[in-house]
């Protein structure tokens, strides 16, 4: 199946890309979530007169990345949870916990941007976060997991 990007993906192309995709993924994902169009003759026209617009758009989505990222900078954000005598917490701190704690330190950030490639954190110590703001955009914060 092939489709015209409405915006950046990830390992698949930019803004504007004609690219061929696997017909479940093209209408499952990327259709219905707005990023692709299928590549018919009056879509292509469409997107054509569309272009600067979406470029615009493009642009501003990673001016605020770009812009959260700056606030993130160099932020370190302290965590306090049960744990036992050895360090090792009762439960986990995941995503969603990360997410909020750095709400509360003001910044927006969605539990979806916050990646953690090894799983949950089980122990008390200080880890860096990877956090994806964009598909350009990334930027680590230093969590303190504390006990309580």
């Amino acid at each position: 199946m092939e489709v015209i990007l409405l915006e950046k993906v990830e390992n698949l192309g930019s803004l504007g890309d004609r690219v061929n995709v696997k017909p479940g993924y093209g209408r499952n994902f990327l259709i219905p979530g707005g990023k692709a169009m299928p590549a018919t003759e009056e879509h292509i026209k469409a997107f054509e007169e569309r272009r600067a617009e979406l470029e615009k758009a493009a642009a501003d989505a990673q001016a605020r990345a770009e812009a959260r990222r700056d606030q993130l900078a160099d932020m370190t954000v302290t965590i306090q949870a049960r744990a036992g005598d050895e360090g090792k917490l009762f439960g986990s701190i995941g995503t969603a916990d990360i997410a909020a704690a750095i709400v509360a330190a003001g910044v927006e950030v969605e539990r979806s941007e916050v990646r953690l490639p090894e799983g949950a954190f089980r122990q008390l110590g200080e880890y860096n976060v990877l956090v994806h703001l964009h598909t350009d955009v990334n930027t680590e914060i230093t969590l303190v997991i504390e006990a309580e």
